[in-house]
């Protein structure tokens, strides 16, 4: 499996981090940039990742900013884009179970690596609920 990850200048330290420290079996890790922190527009990122993974090159994604909120938004433009903002162990299980999110979103300045890495892991790891929520995530991708 293929995971996308990028990140604006506020998310940089995190990507990096999380680059560093990720191991699980069978992923690659595609890093998108940015590669420092030398301001860059976060649009641009989350733009960048979600069209990577709507276009097949990686089945999921991971986009940071300072406060994942603009990079999550970002991300959700794109057509067949469910993206996550995760900022807890529940976010991560729900964003799979409920939303089947191929995508999540971290606000670097407020998630520490270990937490980061804990969620990714939540999130691959948790199945996609099905039944009564393929008809909410099909409207979402009708949007």
């Amino acid at each position: 499996m293929k995971i996308a990850i990028a990140a604006d200048h506020g998310g940089f330290e995190l990507k990096e981090q999380i680059k560093a420290a990720f191991s699980e079996p069978g992923i690659e890790l595609v890093d998108l940039g940015t590669d420092s922190t030398e301001s860059v527009d976060y649009p641009l990122f989350g733009r960048k990742c979600a069209e990577y993974v709507a276009s097949g090159q990686a089945e999921r994604g991971i986009v940071i900013c300072r406060s994942g909120i603009g990079v999550s938004i970002a991300a959700n433009k794109v057509h067949g884009i469910r993206c996550a903002l995760v900022a807890g162990d529940e976010y991560a299980r729900l964003a799979s179970e409920h939303n089947h999110a191929n995508m999540i979103a971290f606000g670097g300045g407020f998630t520490s690596p270990e937490d980061a890495l804990r969620y990714i892991k939540i999130w691959l790891e948790t199945p996609w609920g099905s039944g009564r929520h393929d008809r909410r995530v099909a409207e979402l991708d009708e949007m």
